[in-house]
């Protein structure tokens, strides 16, 4: 058995995220809502029968993993190399108060993954760690995979696994609040191949329940 899909789940609303505040890697909390997001989405990502569950270290996301925990039986596994994008002297700012002290650098950081900001990491920076967990997940016995993250920490790590451009990643749109993406290769024709000489492929990307906020 080899590593053949990955859905990679974005955490469900945060009070950081109702306000309008960047969180990077600070530990902000589920809303009501956040959670409730969460309790209708596991059912569906459980369908996918993962055989891991692994999730970042933050709250918002361990959170949201006990709740597909709770689905699946699984022990989420903690990495914290699963974590959001540091956002340096950015956390806990709104956008508007990075926007004052900071004019421009937000597009800037959207449209060039290799720019971080102040006192911040890249988004390059981030997907070389996530890449990591993939690839110790690929010297497992796991087809299926459930990485709970975040919205960047998601974008970086498909655009990455894709191996497209780094130029071309801000063609990623953001993830919403508990969407999920999901990452497959295909099944080989002849001989087992090794799973990692096998490229991935977007099955889908930003998904979500119809009617949900």
């Amino acid at each position: 058995m080899t590593l053949r899909r990955l859905v990679l789940w974005r955490h469900g609303e945060t009070d950081y995220n109702a306000d309008r505040r960047m969180q990077g890697q600070l530990d902000s909390v589920l809303t009501p809502l956040g959670l409730d997001q969460a309790r209708r989405a596991a059912p569906v990502l459980a369908a996918f029968q993962p055989q891991a569950l692994l999730t970042s270290d933050l709250r918002r996301a361990s959170d949201t993993a006990a709740v597909l925990a709770e689905y699946t039986g699984l022990v989420p596994s903690t990495d914290k190399r699963l974590r959001e994008t540091h956002l340096g002297h950015w956390q806990g700012r709104t956008h508007a108060e990075v926007d004052a002290a900071w004019p421009g650098a937000r597009q800037t950081w959207r449209l060039d993954p290799e720019w971080a900001p102040p006192g911040g990491e890249t988004r390059v920076e981030v997907a070389a760690r996530a890449l990591a967990v993939v690839a110790e997940l690929d010297a497992g016995n796991i087809e299926t995979a459930v990485l709970c993250a975040h919205g960047g920490l998601i974008a970086s790590l498909s655009a990455a696994l894709l191996d497209l451009p780094v130029r071309n990643w801000s063609s990623f749109a953001r993830i919403g609040n508990c969407r999920w993406t999901v990452l497959g290769r295909p099944v080989p024709l002849g001989p087992p191949a090794v799973s990692t000489d096998r490229p991935w492929r977007l099955v889908t990307y930003n998904a979500g329940l119809l009617g949900a906020p």
